[in-house]
């Protein structure tokens, strides 16, 4: 499986978006500062992911959202209620 995956920044509330096929182990590596371009905005909690089998899916959709101006917008309206700190869960 691959997935696509929304991040939400506990320290600036702000949302990150990639693809990876190891979802569990890819939050652990944000979340312990490997990845760079998240090292500053420590810690995450994961949000929402959509699960594909082909990698090239999964890339797609990232590519998607993150090259097309209201593609964030309609994701964010999609998942309001997730957006909100009360319905959050780490991922264990």
């Amino acid at each position: 499986m691959f997935y696509f995956y929304v991040l939400k920044s506990k320290k600036d509330n702000k949302l990150y978006f990639g693809y990876t096929d190891d979802l569990r182990n890819r939050l652990k590596k944000h979340n312990s500062g490997y990845v760079k371009s998240t090292r500053e905005r420590l810690p995450f909690i994961l949000i929402y992911y959509e699960a594909y089998l082909s990698k090239s899916d999964a890339m797609g959709r990232e590519h998607q959202i993150k090259r097309r101006a209201k593609a964030p917008i309609s994701l964010k309206r999609r998942i309001k209620d997730s957006l909100s700190e009360g319905v959050l869960a780490p991922l264990a």
